[in-house]
């Protein structure tokens, strides 16, 4: 049998509010330890060994995930301008391409074919050609000038976020400018294609600066437009849809601001929207010669607001009164005859069409929702670049429908179907079920689970299951397809997702009720969520797993060691289980701006006391049986340091003491970043990698009978 390696013992003591805590792995967060290196390979290898006889199970999901995806593919053609852009994919390569041919006024969308070049078709940037060489690739953008001929992309090649940007003319590929390096990934360029807007980075990653950088001239001659000092904001870049404004905003967990630049003239200075005001939030949509303005300063579910173009007081915030009572407004697209309202209603995502009317005091006609045929889903609006236009493209999906583009008109609320996911292998919808659970967690509060698994499975609690998790910063579980999923759903396992406190499926309120002081209520709603499925026999609690990636790998981190019997494996990726040393260093990347999502425990004891009764990292005991885990990692993750799984993993040997159901296991992409791996077949074998430890952690590695169908 393989041994597990044994991480040296190095300990260093901190002292806070009265609490005396010896770390002895704190050594492990320097990345230019050669020690540390060689600790992190020896865990790959020892889980390499450890999870060798599941190399059939992982070959055989790694093919099944392959054959089903359509690899030489097409997305929707999106018309702006004078082109109809588009992306490509291809058999046996790791990116799209991204590409464009000529468009005529009047002339319907054209039909593309997968892996037929059309007549005039230019490629505008093929990743597979960018990421030779480069065992990590990431395009972080892609922006097209206004004028149609230059092309602005950002690479990361080693998964840390900081872009390196090449300017290109798109027809010959001639490089026009590369200067600027390690920059963020927000571009934006000037009407007359002569200037690039951008951030730059401080220490921390953070975006805290806006430049101005002239084609062909050396950055240090860059103008910088605005600098943010508080460390708890960030800075963001994008450009009105008529492509006139450049629209910057600062945001923290709980306060923003935003500004105006006219792009038609480089050398102004931003123009402040509204003065900032502590706690509250809000955004613009330039909507002709007025601005759309969402904000949180009368409701905390967000109101729709009329101001001049050239407002810069919230003062000129004219209430629109499109939002009904429980729901939450989340943004808003303005086009030339109509916008589109983004919201949440019922626990679900909807889009509300809101006709214009400049006789009516809002500003608008009788508006109606776009709703999609199923109980559960997820709606979104898809990418519209042009103002002028009676359709509006949205995107929908749900556990068991493949997502699909379509074209609905906001007139006639007619319905086209442009494109939806091709899943190959006999995929038929009507194979599976997905419902709507309900959960009651401690204090009373319903908290809802989506459950997806292949039709005909026995409730009867003897399903092995998978219960997935994050509940954090707002952000919403809603419901997905995923073709690695069926694959699971194929060995028997009931895949449902934990809508718990702290995400944003309720609205806002659900959201502050699993925060800050609250943030335990995450956790304790995702134990109620396992219990509930066992109670209501959807899977037996002898074979119930749980994942959560992020956040969510603290979430599910953290309910393994409060509650360790409810489940049997754990697969944590990327996950923040260190929370409490972490939110102690005020020197390491993105503590300061997360104190308003966990708290700041360096000043605040009650912070404190709060984050040490849920960091993973602090909660391993002694002679605790914990399930089986894995926790993955990227040695270059910008956002959760790979210290923070390897000091749990490396705790959890040295205390736990009793025999755990596995050894923890730690997997460390030493190139890479907080997605982990880049290319679309090293995703794959990443994915099957993980789902292979989960199946066989609650014993389910072979298919059903007629689990897989064949073309």
């Amino acid at each position: 049998m393989p041994q597990p390696p044994v991480a040296p013992r190095k300990p260093t003591t901190r002292s806070h509010h009265g609490h005396q805590v010896v770390d002895d792995y704190d050594w492990l967060r320097n990345p230019d330890d050669p020690e540390v290196l060689e600790y992190l390979r020896a865990e790959n290898d020892f889980a390499e060994a450890e999870l060798a006889h599941l190399a059939p199970v992982r070959e055989a999901l790694f093919e099944e995930i392959r054959g089903r995806t359509q690899e030489t593919d097409l997305g929707v053609a999106v018309g702006l301008g004078p082109w109809w852009y588009y992306q490509r994919s291809f058999e046996g390569k790791q990116y799209v391409a991204q590409c464009r041919t000529p468009r005529r006024a009047g002339e319907p969308r054209p039909v593309l074919s997968p892996g037929v070049v059309v007549a005039g078709e230019q490629v505008v940037v093929d990743g597979n050609v960018e990421a030779q060489g480069s065992p990590f690739y990431q395009l972080g953008a892609c922006e097209v000038s206004v004028c149609g001929d230059l092309v602005a992309l950002a690479h990361d090649r080693t998964g840390d976020e900081r872009y390196d940007v090449v300017v290109r003319r798109i027809v010959g590929g001639e490089v026009v400018d590369e200067a600027l390096r390690g920059v963020g990934t927000d571009l934006v360029w000037s009407l007359d294609g002569r200037h690039l807007f951008y951030t730059r980075l401080d220490e921390a990653w953070r975006p805290h600066e806006i430049w101005r950088h002239e084609l062909g001239t050396d950055p240090a001659g860059d103008v910088r437009l605005l600098e943010e000092r508080d460390e708890r904001f960030w800075l963001g870049i994008s450009s009105s849809r008529d492509d006139r404004w450049l629209i910057a905003g600062a945001g923290s967990k709980t306060t923003s601001q935003m500004w105006l630049l006219d792009l038609s003239t480089a050398d102004q200075q931003l123009r402040p929207v509204a003065p900032r005001r502590e706690g509250v939030e809000y955004s613009v949509e330039v909507a002709g010669d007025r601005l759309l303005v969402t904000h949180n300063a009368d409701s905390p579910d967000f109101d729709l607001a009329w101001a001049p173009l050239d407002a810069t007081s919230h003062e000129q915030w004219q209430l629109c009164g499109v939002r009904e009572a429980s729901e939450r407004i989340l943004g808003v697209e303005a086009f030339t005859s109509f916008s589109a309202l983004s919201l949440r209603k019922d626990g679900l995502t909807a889009i509300r069409i809101l006709p214009h009317d400049p006789g009516q005091p809002t500003g608008f006609g009788s508006s109606y929702d776009i709703v999609p045929g199923e109980a559960l889903f997820t709606i979104e609006t898809g990418t519209n670049l042009e103002t002028e236009t009676r359709c509006i493209q949205v995107v929908t999906e749900s556990l068991v429908s493949p997502r699909a583009v379509w074209d609905v008109d906001v007139v006639t609320g007619e319905w086209t179907l442009l494109r939806r996911q091709p899943v190959l292998g006999g995929y038929d919808p009507q194979d599976y079920e997905q419902h709507r659970e309900w959960a009651i967690a401690a204090d009373g509060t319903r908290v809802p689970i989506s459950v997806v698994h292949r039709r005909g499975i026995a409730r009867d609690g003897s399903a092995p299951g998978l219960l997935m998790g994050y509940g954090a910063y707002e952000v919403p579980l809603d419901p997905w397809f995923s073709v690695a999923r069926l694959s699971l759903m194929d060995r028997g396992l009931v895949v449902a997702l934990a809508h718990v406190r702290g995400g944003g499926e309720q609205g806002r309120a659900w959201y502050e009720q699993g925060r800050l002081r609250h943030k335990i209520t995450s956790m304790t709603d995702f134990l109620a969520c396992a219990d509930r499925l066992v109670e209501a026999g959807w899977v037996s609690g002898d074979r119930l797993a749980a994942e959560g990636g992020s956040a969510g790998g603290l979430l599910v981190g953290s309910a393994a060691m409060l509650a360790p019997e409810r489940f049997s494996g754990v697969l944590a990726e990327v996950p923040f289980v260190d929370a409490l040393t972490t939110m102690l260093d005020p020197s390491l990347p993105l503590t300061v701006t997360e104190y308003e999502e966990w708290g700041n425990p360096t000043d605040d004891p009650d912070a404190y006391a709060d984050i040490a009764a849920y960091a993973p990292y602090d909660l391993v005991r002694s002679g605790v049986r914990y399930p089986a885990i894995l926790t993955t990692t990227s040695l270059n993750d910008a956002r959760v340091s790979y210290a923070e799984p390897a000091k749990w993993v490396a705790r959890l040997r040295a205390v736990a003491g009793a025999a755990p159901r596995r050894p923890p296991l730690l997997r460390t992409e030493l190139v890479a970043g907080h997605g982990g791996r880049s290319g679309r077949y090293d995703v794959w074998r990443q994915v099957a990698w993980e789902y292979a430890f989960v199946l066989d952690s609650v014993g389910a590695t072979e298919l059903l009978p007629g689990g897989l169908a064949e073309d």
